[in-house]
């Protein structure tokens, strides 16, 4: 008799064949955009898709964990040994019929697997751009020519493979809050990693794709983005442990200014969903505590982000950043409230981080393709290589 095997890598790769195909779609439509194009261009036009999947990826991710889809399929990379919630019917059939609003129905099961499935996609895109990145790169060190960098590709496939592993432990340490935190706070790391890549492949091709900005400003665009990643974290916290409906009025908080809070409670990273460290129930008023620092240091953020869309404002470069800067933290401020006066709607959920994602994303590059007076004009603006390439 054969010895079974120590494990099967099937779902694995039906997994990975389904990102193929998925990656295929994106990848045929930009070559045939793009076919008479230098590589720059068409890996510029390759990265800015990627990032608007990798966007809609973030919003879809968003979307799973609301529906309390996260533990959908219990098990990964595949669902039940399957690489399709069809090949586990009846695991799900069976959950399903042993708690009907348990975490395991076949709904949450498809919205599981569609995550991993887009997730895969975006992965195979990302692994193309640092191998054809790669690849000119190897080629113009041959020919003493060109400037085009592989290391930014590279840093975010790396990046993706670690989003990946936490993809994993969310599901295999069943929601543990500050896995579920990394996770988010991955695919927006993410989206800024190919924001600034696009940014680079663009200078290489368009010397317009660099905007000259005072010193002040740039300080004072890193500051943003600075306490934007903070906020995005606490924001995160407060959706990972369920704290949204703590606080249910604005802007008092159960009816007072200062209500109970337990930041001990609230601000102990390294514990179970819904318990503390030592496996009690958490507390209300660490779930409060949660709520409410995220709503007090909004209040910090909003302020510096409005002073920069001011000052980005007075500069006629950069009032189309500007303005767009302000519609998102109109977006911010009129989904979060929602959260809080509407009992957490979906649709005011997806749309709370679909606007921190758009922020992340305005802000990064706004901040890569700035440069500060007397050296914008040094960017190289010279051909990768020919439209054959």
């Amino acid at each position: 008799m054969d010895a079974p095997a120590l494990y099967d890598f099937s779902p694995a790769l039906r997994l990975m064949l389904m990102g193929l195909v998925l990656a295929g779609g994106p990848l045929a439509w930009v070559w045939l955009r793009q076919r008479q194009a230098s590589t720059a261009r068409r890996l510029q036009a390759l990265t800015v898709l990627t990032l608007f999947l990798t966007f809609d990826l973030v919003l879809f991710g968003a979307f799973t964990r609301l529906t309390d889809s996260g533990l959908g399929c219990p098990d990964w990379p595949g669902c039940y040994g399957n690489a399709s919630p069809v090949g586990a019917h009846a695991e799900i059939s069976a959950a399903q019929q042993a708690m009907p609003t348990g975490p395991v129905t076949h709904g949450k099961a498809w919205v599981e697997m569609i995550h991993r499935y887009l997730a895969t996609g975006v992965g195979v895109l990302i692994l193309v751009l640092a191998l054809v990145s790669w690849r000119e790169h190897l080629r113009k060190v041959r020919s003493a020519a060109g400037t085009l960098s592989p290391w930014w590709a590279t840093l975010t496939l790396v990046w993706v493979c670690v989003q990946g592993a936490f993809g994993a432990l969310t599901v295999t340490m069943k929601l543990f809050p500050a896995i579920v935190t990394l996770h988010l706070l991955g695919g927006l790391l993410l989206l800024a990693l190919l924001s600034l890549q696009a940014v680079r492949y663009a200078q290489l091709h368009d010397a317009g794709a660099t905007r000259v900005a005072p010193a002040g400003l740039r300080r004072l665009l890193g500051w943003g983005l600075g306490l934007l990643t903070l906020q995005i974290a606490l924001g995160g916290w407060v959706s990972t442990n369920y704290a949204v409906l703590a606080c249910t009025e604005f802007p008092s908080c159960q009816g007072s200014w200062w209500p109970e809070m337990n930041f001990v409670q609230g601000f102990e990273l390294w514990r179970e969903l819904g318990l503390t460290g030592t496996g009690e129930h958490i507390s209300f008023a660490a779930l409060t505590a949660i709520h409410y620092v995220h709503r007090l240091a909004a209040y910090l953020v909003i302020a510096v982000l409005l002073l920069l869309a001011w000052r980005l404002h007075a500069l006629p470069l950069w009032r189309r950043v500007a303005r767009a800067l302000a519609a998102l933290l109109l977006l911010q401020f009129l989904s979060g409230l929602s959260n809080v006066v509407l009992d957490w709607p979906l649709l005011a959920a997806v749309l709370h981080t679909g606007g921190a994602a758009g922020l992340v994303v305005l802000l990064t590059w706004s901040l890569a393709s700035s440069q500060p007076a007397g050296q914008a004009s040094r960017v190289p603006s010279v051909p990768v290589s020919s439209p054959a390439a």
